[in-house]
């Protein structure tokens, strides 16, 4: 019962707890009433929030109110994009094969 029930719960649980954590200003969010906006400002003290969700127009929620992250916002998608640059294959040999071709041919 517990593995069925409970402990998929609290997975789900402590991922909510860890996205709302890991927001950074600029990121696209939908809040659980279905509202998009990007995050602004971050205030520790008391877990809100400020998002933007039209040009000068600010609200502030509850950080528990986040349901979802759209995009990361530019300091996140930053680092993603140097992780992705570090794990592009380099070729190491392709121009020694490409050698040993046209060595055969002549």
């Amino acid at each position: 019962m517990y593995f069925l029930m409970i402990r998929p719960q609290q997975r789900k649980a402590r991922e909510m707890r860890q996205m709302q954590s890991a927001l950074v200003p600029g990121a696209e969010v939908m809040t659980g009433s279905g509202i998009y906006g990007t995050v602004t400002e971050i205030d520790p003290d008391d877990d809100t929030v400020v998002l933007e969700i039209s040009s000068e127009v600010h609200v502030r929620f509850a950080r528990a109110a986040i349901a979802r992250v759209i995009s990361a916002g530019p300091a996140a998608e930053a680092e993603a994009a140097l992780a992705d640059d570090d794990e592009v294959d380099h070729p190491t040999d392709s121009g020694t094969q490409a050698d040993e071709i046209i060595k055969r041919k002549d």
